[in-house]
């Protein structure tokens, strides 16, 4: 297994469920991750979301992502640090893939549309079969 092999499941699953801290605590919450490359995994919240608050002040986050399946599914488990990114052509495609996100108020030149990505870090697969063994860490980013 690979990296491309971490990016085409996150793109086949979408939902993650994302674990953050808040004030010492965690907080985890089930998002449609919007999409996931060779350069990271994407996602975008909104600046008044409690999310973006625990992002910038504790940005290390882990990322679950789980396919049913026979046997209890499989998971793909990311972790590493967020990135910002304030541009606005990604802004615009944000908008223009996601148009629920207009319902919100947001628009491409909305400063509380927020956009941050998982660039670096590792991820590991898991099934039962895998259940008692070690971990097989994919490192990526560097």
């Amino acid at each position: 297994m690979d990296f491309m092999d971490c990016v085409k499941f996150a793109n086949d699953v979408k939902v993650c469920y994302l674990a953050t801290v808040d004030n010492g605590k965690p907080r985890v919450r089930a998002l449609g991750m919007w999409y996931a490359d060779e350069t990271g995994f994407y996602l975008q919240t909104a600046a008044f979301k409690d999310l973006y608050r625990q992002l910038k002040a504790s940005p290390y986050v882990e990322m679950c992502f789980y396919k049913p399946g026979e046997n209890a599914g499989a998971m793909l488990r990311v972790e590493g640090p967020v990135e910002f990114i304030d541009d606005k052509k990604m802004k615009e495609k944000c908008i223009n893939d996601r148009p629920f996100l207009k319902m919100f108020g947001l628009t491409a030149d909305s400063p509380d549309l927020i956009i941050f990505r998982v660039a670096k870090g590792r991820a590991h697969f898991w099934t039962m079969e895998d259940n008692l063994k070690p971990k097989k860490w994919i490192e990526f980013g560097k």
